[in-house]
């Protein structure tokens, strides 16, 4: 029993070890679980991206970028700067609902999605 406990605190460090490194480099301008400074990505369907840091589709530029064949639920990360915001749009270029701010990840069910706009913030 002791070399369970013993086994799950230390998962528990690494876990947390894991995070907080996350949160460092993404802190400093860096890559996110795989996700390039002043990018959005798209991690695949149930996929857990610091377990899996390998984007299905990385997106740099400001516009609408369309998404095809994503079903289901994937990590949709912000990690662009500047307020630069990630929308989530139901139509090709319009019906944009949520908004992804910068430094933020969500965990969304894309089937609904058609395209992501990238954009600057505008106060």
């Amino acid at each position: 029993m002791r070399r369970l406990l013993r086994g799950a605190a230390a998962l528990a460090l690494t876990a947390v070890a894991v995070l907080t490194g996350a949160a460092q480099a993404q802190a400093e301008g860096g890559s996110w679980d795989g996700c390039p400074y002043g990018a959005v990505c798209i991690y695949p369907q149930n996929q857990i991206p610091v377990d899996n840091p390998h984007p299905s589709h990385i997106f740099y530029s400001y516009g609408f970028h369309p998404i095809y064949n994503q079903y289901g639920n994937h990590w949709v990360f912000n990690n662009q700067y500047d307020g630069a915001l990630a929308e989530l749009c139901e139509s090709i270029n319009t019906d944009c609902h949520d908004s992804i701010p910068p430094q933020e990840g969500w965990y969304v069910d894309l089937t609904p999605i058609n395209s992501i706009h990238l954009r600057e913030h505008y106060q």
